[in-house]
């Protein structure tokens, strides 16, 4: 029944998900840096266009992450023993995290800048008394 298979599949997913908040230290920050952008990016009133921008650079990270802990978890399935080649491995998955974590930095003051500018100029024009 297919109606079954993505329900299934879909549960599977789900509980992949789950497993990496669950066990992943830098997945739960991942995701609070995540909720963090996102309210100041509601609170700042970015446009639509920047805040799919923004939920792409969040959606990577976090897809990253997932497959950097499949990929540490199947290398440690494989091997117990320190071999060179799971450390390739596991470094470069680590290594696309941070690709992509940095990519979100970039895209983040990017995306940003105008709204926070704006923001600053508009306190310090009350602050001074509206000059």
């Amino acid at each position: 029944m297919a109606g079954g298979s993505f329900r299934k599949s879909l549960g599977y997913a789900l509980a992949g998900l789950a497993y990496t908040l669950r066990t992943q230290p830098n997945m739960r920050f991942h995701f609070g840096a995540a909720l963090v952008v996102v309210a100041v990016a509601l609170l700042l009133g970015v446009g639509v266009r920047d805040l799919l921008i923004i939920l792409f650079a969040i959606a990577l990270v976090v897809i990253a992450e997932m497959f950097n802990t499949a990929v540490e978890t199947v290398v440690d399935l494989y091997t117990a023993k320190y071999h060179p080649l799971a450390r390739v491995a596991k470094d470069v998955a680590a290594g696309a995290v941070l690709l992509a974590a940095l990519n979100s930095v970039v895209v983040g003051l990017l995306v940003f800048y105008p709204y926070l500018h704006a923001f600053v100029r508009f306190w310090a024009r009350s602050w001074r008394g509206g000059n």
